[in-house]
């Protein structure tokens, strides 16, 4: 979390109807497949709202996907207002050792603007393209990739433009993403330490990767909701930010849901309600200029539409035009919830009903199930030991730890943050849910002392297979 808090205020006092929020709040429980993580509200300002779903917790870092493009499009703007970058530049001028490489038309006509909208002229994700024309370079494999229409012409989201944005930026600064952005965003914004996944030459993915807290989000929010200024300094140019956050190209019919068919900026989602920048699973920084609020979510979900549509329908109208009186039983009454906010934990009892000599020292190997999902998780140990009941583990030789807490969720920080909920639903099966706290996803394993095997899998699958003692915020010693 940030060593400087957001001013903070009564729902009511900012024009803020709590019980619209404890609706919002209510709605999620409901959800059967949305778990939130966290969610923080500002209007006119100040912090009105803000609550983590135990065990997560505020000052935790989360993945957020793709809202890293939009710290990414900050970077090119600032680059671009200090004179590094230029807009109507070639994408290709960045990148002089690729010259003679890169002979199709399209390609080199690509302009910075372009990557920075998904405008490329590809009519599709070029992600796998890329990487098979050129594994040590995304650079050289994306401009490798002829574009099927004119750059400009055409939306398509596309991983390896918002890539190519990210290296620009380090090859013309020269610094990473992360030590470029410190004295020019996140010092001045007041946020903390941040961690971004790198390629194989080191750089910063710019499209993804990106490790951070919700308090975050929800300040890059409030930058582009004030023009760029945060605190009286002007942090981004305002005639970027006023290009970044309207339509650059238009994507009607080419996403599948509402919120998503509104245009593009750069890397910024026009919606139905302000813009937003957005991260798979549920990361969302939404900026509402009418109502001028934000809201920031971290999450697990596949149903982002689901939750985008809890927002319109519970918050939206819970904004006000002026301050509301008689709301002090509506504000208590949320701060309480908020304070209170869980995840259940998995159902188990917190020792084996049956069979403890057995379960006691005992070894688990994947079914046909568990292979198909996690090829490299080759085995389960179960031991008890004066501390209680520990899981192990075991992924391509790496052993990854677990202990089984009493009740509720087992918080442990080695050597990847992680809690552990669940037990013994009966004397021969053992179920555990694993979240691992940096990130949405949770692995759920279940052992059965019946035939001493194991299934696992994800509840929603990472895109990119890490290793599961990888599964948090990069490391400097990493």
């Amino acid at each position: 979390m940030s060593v400087h808090p957001l001013p903070s205020s009564s729902p009511a006092a900012q024009g803020v109807d709590a019980s619209g929020v404890l609706a919002f709040l209510d709605a999620l429980d409901t959800a059967p497949d949305i778990e939130p993580h966290s969610l923080m509200i500002l209007r006119h300002g100040h912090l009105v709202a803000s609550g983590w779903w135990a065990p997560y917790a505020p000052e935790r870092p989360h993945l957020l996907y793709s809202i890293s493009k939009s710290f990414t499009a900050t970077a090119a703007g600032i680059a671009v207002g200090e004179g590094l970058i230029r807009l109507d530049d070639p994408v290709i001028s960045y990148f002089p050792e690729f010259e003679a490489d890169i002979t199709d038309p399209r390609s080199r006509a690509m302009l910075v603007r372009h990557v920075a909208s998904m405008a490329s002229g590809h009519e599709t994700d070029t992600i796998f393209a890329a990487r098979e024309l050129d594994r040590e370079d995304l650079v050289r494999g994306f401009l490798l990739v002829p574009p099927t229409r004119d750059p400009g012409t055409v939306f398509a989201y596309n991983q390896p433009a918002t890539f190519a944005l990210a290296a620009i930026v380090q090859r013309a600064s020269g610094q990473s993403l992360t030590e470029y952005l410190r004295p020019r965003l996140l010092d001045p914004l007041g946020i903390g330490e941040i961690a971004w996944q790198r390629d194989r030459s080191g750089r910063e993915l710019g499209f993804s990767g990106l490790h951070a807290t919700t308090d975050a989000i929800v300040r890059l929010g409030q930058l582009y909701l004030r023009g760029g200024v945060w605190e009286g300094e002007r942090l981004l140019p305002e005639w970027w930010v006023a290009e970044a956050t309207r339509r650059q190209i238009p994507n009607a019919g080419v996403m599948p849901w509402d919120d998503w068919q509104h245009g593009y900026g750069f890397k910024f989602w026009m919606s139905r309600h302000g813009y937003r920048g957005d991260g798979m699973f549920g990361q969302f920084c939404v900026v509402l200029p009418e109502q001028d609020a934000v809201i920031a979510t971290t999450a697990d979900t596949w149903d982002m539409p689901g939750l985008l549509n809890l927002v319109w329908e519970h918050l939206l109208p819970a904004f006000r035009p002026a301050p509301l009186t008689g709301g002090e039983a509506a504000d208590a009454a949320l701060a309480e919830r908020l304070a209170g906010l869980a995840l259940p934990p998995a159902a188990g009892k917190p020792a084996p009903p049956e069979r403890v000599e057995a379960w006691s020292a005992a070894a688990f190997t994947p079914d046909d199930g568990a292979r198909a999902h996690l090829p490299k998780l080759t085995a389960i140990d179960l031991t008890q030991g004066p501390d209680g009941w520990t899981l192990t583990l075991t992924e391509d030789g790496h052993p990854l730890r677990l202990r089984l807490g009493d009740a509720g969720w087992s918080v442990a920080e080695e050597p990847v943050p992680t809690a552990v909920s669940g037990g013994w639903t009966d004397a021969d099966t053992l179920v555990a849910d694993i979240a691992f706290l940096e990130t949405p996803h949770h692995l759920e394993v279940t052992c059965s002392l019946k035939d001493r095997t194991f299934t696992a899998s994800w509840r929603t699958a990472p895109p990119h297979r890490l290793p599961l003692r990888a599964m948090g915020a990069p490391r400097a010693s990493a």
